[in-house]
């Protein structure tokens, strides 16, 4: 890996001395279409470079230093005001001068990175994606507490949520949970540990970002074989190529309301004096115990804190940019206490205090006679996160006529999670995990040739995670993966051709130890099983000394895999487009699913993994007709996936610790599904939006439903805009999910009715926006068929939320 990286900057250093031909400049103005004043803070992008600038307090911006050619540049400002798109001409030596408009507007554009690493239209894009802005973070952000509740309640997206409360909801796409879709900040894994958990949470505040970008589908070709379901990307503006007027730049952000007692807020400030740039911001959140037309859900309380800084130099073709976040959650984790009490007291022979007895030097006898005193006391187990990430990167471009630039991001996380029982006054730490992660993505930006352009580079990651208490499941284990990855696009204006490949290499080094509960049988099973091409045995000259020890929990595993995909996007009219894709993808199997044993509350299933599995293997297509023109615009995307190996957690029928006993096993499976979305503006400042989206998931061997697959989903909502006051009613549906999985139970259908309003004031020098919502507004009682805890608590009442976002420049 160090020869990689060490020939990567040789081969930049050796290019850099290539010069270009005589460059181009792109100076213009980006105005406000209704007053015709000029617009600050909008950002303006040229597509076919990634290079993105910020106007200033006239509106104005300029890119120097541009290679002749054809470009497509947009101009936007979050979702306040409609975007603005031109194709400009630059000749050598010349200065162009485009004027962009901006406007109130029911129809807004979006602008994705995530799908292939550049900036480019959702329209455009091969994939089909889903972007919110500051500002639509902002409002999400005053409704919900969760990551997953802030993206995933929006029908005709292929957007759920799962979760064990409010605190831990978790984004689903496509039907596609856990380690399956991929979370990450610019680019990288966030280095948490919330996939392999029901109950466990994201630490990232979305408002310390620019926005957060869905890619829908497998995205394994990018970001690796854990984002074959797909990928949310939370994405800042500092990583990369970029130019801001002097001076200074922020945003206030205020939150409040009814139903969980609801208050945050968050600041950011950005200043920049020359090719010098720093920012900073902090942000935090609190919920009570939320309200249901059937009483509180006790223990549903939430608390977040969060912070980041960093500065950078960013040059004509060079920059270098240093940051640092800190994160902090603790949550209520309800019913958990009761499904704990079924085995909490079996352990306390085998368990340690990690908290504050052992310090005081109190011992076993005094420790346990303590917990007996209350051992009938009701057990509450809420969750505390802390987590520190650092991050470095740096660019080169203008490298010569093969490259056009050069991008490297590093980024070293810690993170401490632990899950406290309180019980009558006792407090203590029932399991801690800890996961240091260090990861790092180098991409190459081709210069266009004739139709052709593209990027390849590689990816890798170093993980030591490790449990300790009783829900530490796995043993203590080192991961490491390398990958190669090449995206090239053929581009004949009206037709596009998309085609890449992904090969990764991944290890798990786990620590050592004896199989409890009598399933030592199972992992000498495994053992004796690896014969599979992925599999590589380690450390065979210990063999000998070790023959007649017990069989451990854990092997070391080695697979090596590629993904493939090809993709079409053909112009059909005018603001008219199909796009088809084909895709192969490889997915290495999760830590908990090799390693996992023991009683998992998180997921309320007794886990046996299975050292022994393969990776799974997936052929899809993903189909999808759009339109983006006049007063109608939408798309309808169809996809199927058939997968090999897909790892399947079947029920044995069997308990233990009072939990039901779940093998991780592989099966043949198959998912297919649609998504809808289609908006109509009946005139142009009232219009009609729908939303439809649909899963079907099954197990093909024996016609079992996958667990917590989304019930079929409709939205229905009006959008009525005069200049800046949006009024968006809704209606959203569910149909009654009777496709369960063995140890689920049906969820009956559902309407919800949300009321949204916003009214916006764009400045020469600010945009304010203040924000109503009322959800839930008929108070109805529904449950969300992916909560791990659906049965027992229904999703919030009736509320009210207020929320106001100040952005100035």
């Amino acid at each position: 890996m160090k020869r990689v990286v060490c020939a990567v900057v040789a081969a930049l250093l050796s290019v850099c001395a290539v010069e270009g031909g005589e460059p181009a400049s792109i100076e213009g103005q980006v105005l406000l279409r209704e007053t015709g004043e000029p617009v600050a803070g909008a950002t303006v992008i040229l597509l076919e470079t990634g290079a993105l600038t910020i106007t200033d307090r006239q509106g104005e911006f300029q890119f120097e230093g541009v290679r002749p050619g054809r470009y497509h540049l947009n101009a936007h400002l979050d979702s306040a005001l409609r975007g603005d798109s031109e194709v400009v001409l630059a000749t050598p030596g010349e200065t162009v001068r485009p004027r962009l408009l901006l406007s109130f507007s029911i129809q807004r554009t979006e602008i994705t990175v995530s799908a292939k690493g550049k900036p480019e239209s959702t329209f455009e894009a091969f994939q089909s994606t889903h972007s919110l802005s500051l500002l639509d973070l902002a409002r999400a952000e005053s409704i919900a507490a969760g990551l997953g509740e802030a993206i995933g309640n929006q029908p005709g997206t292929g957007i759920a949520w799962r979760g064990f409360g409010p605190g831990s909801s978790r984004p689903l796409i496509r039907g596609f949970d856990g380690d399956r879709v991929l979370i990450m900040t610019d680019d990288l894994p966030t280095g948490s540990i919330s996939s392999n958990s029901g109950d466990h949470a994201e630490t990232f505040n979305p408002l310390a970002y620019e926005r957060v970008e869905v890619v829908k589908g497998p995205a394994t070709l990018l970001y690796g074989s854990n984002a074959m379901g797909g990928v949310v990307n939370a994405i800042s503006s500092h990583t990369g190529f970029s130019s801001h007027p002097d001076g200074l730049q922020g945003y206030l952000q205020g939150s409040g309301g009814t139903a969980n007692a609801l208050g945050g807020g968050a600041a950011g400030l950005d200043y920049a004096q020359g090719r010098w740039r720093f920012w900073g911001g902090v942000n935090g959140l609190r919920t009570g115990d939320y309200a249901t037309p059937s009483g509180k859900i006790e223990n549903s309380r939430t608390r977040s804190a969060n912070g980041y800084g960093g500065f950078g130099w960013f040059g004509d073709r060079a920059f270098v940019s240093f940051g640092v976040r800190t994160n902090y959650g603790a949550y209520g984790n309800p019913f958990a206490g009761d499904f704990h009490g079924h085995h909490h007291h079996d352990h306390h022979e085998e368990d340690h205090d990690l908290h504050e007895h052992d310090e005081e030097g109190e011992d076993d006898h005094d420790h346990h006679e303590e917990e007996g005193e209350h051992e009938d006391e009701e057990l509450r187990i809420d969750l505390e996160m802390r987590q520190q990430a650092f991050q470095v990167n740096w660019g080169l471009r203008d490298l010569g006529s093969v490259l056009d630039g050069f991008v490297m991001k590093l980024s070293y996380a810690t993170y401490e999670h632990e899950e406290i029982e309180f019980e009558g006054s006792l407090r203590r730490i029932g399991t801690r995990f800890d996961n240091d992660q260090f990861v790092y993505r180098g991409v190459f930006e081709q210069n266009r040739r004739g139709p052709l352009s593209g990027r390849f580079g590689f990816s890798g990651l170093e993980r030591d995670y490790s449990a300790a208490g009783e829900e530490a499941l796995a043993p203590p284990v080192d991961q490491q993966s390398f990958a190669l990855f090449a995206l090239e696009e053929l581009n004949f204006e009206r037709v596009k051709f998309q085609f890449g490949g992904r090969l990764e290499t991944s290890r798990y080094n786990p620590a050592f130890a004896e199989r409890a509960h009598g399933h030592a049988d199972q992992a000498e099973d495994a053992h004796e099983g690896h014969g599979h091409e992925e599999e590589h045995h380690e450390e065979e000259h210990h063999e000998g000394e070790h023959h007649e020890e017990e069989i451990p929990d854990a092997v070391r595993r080695r697979f090596t895999g590629a993904s493939a995909a090809a993709g079409m996007h053909a112009d059909l009219w005018p603001g008219g487009a199909f796009v088809a894709n084909v895709s192969h993808s490889y997915r290495v199997p999760a830590l908990e699913e090799l390693y996992n044993l023991g009683p998992h509350v998180g997921t309320l299933i007794f886990e046996v993994g299975d050292p022994g599995l393969k990776a799974e293997r997936g052929n899809g297509l993903d189909l999808s007709l759009r339109q983006q023109a006049g007063r109608i615009d939408g798309e309808v995307n169809l996809f199927y996936y058939d997968f090999s190996n897909f790892v399947f957690p079947f029920a044995t029928g069997e308990e233990e610790s009072g939990l039901p006993v779940v093998n991780f096993v592989q099966r043949d499976s198959r998912f297919t599904g649609a998504e809808a979305r289609l908006g109509i503006g009946f005139r142009p400042d009232f219009r009609l939006n729908l939303g439809l989206d649909l899963v079907d998931a099954q197990d093909t061997q024996t016609g079992t439903p996958m667990p917590r697959i989304p019930p079929l989903r409709g939205r229905v909502g009006l959008e009525y805009r005069n200049k800046g006051l949006s009024l968006r009613p809704e209606l959203v549906l569910a149909n009654r999910q009777s496709q369960t999985f063995d140890l689920e139970t049906p969820t009956a259908g559902y309407a919800v009715v949300n009321l949204r309003a916003s009214y916006t004031i764009p400045t020469p020098a600010a945009i304010h926006q203040f924000s109503a919502d009322v959800f839930n507004a008929g108070d109805r009682l529904y449950r969300n068929h992916s909560s791990f805890i659906k049965d027992l608590a229904p999703e919030m009442g009736r509320g009210v939320r207020f929320s106001y976002m100040l952005r100035f420049f």
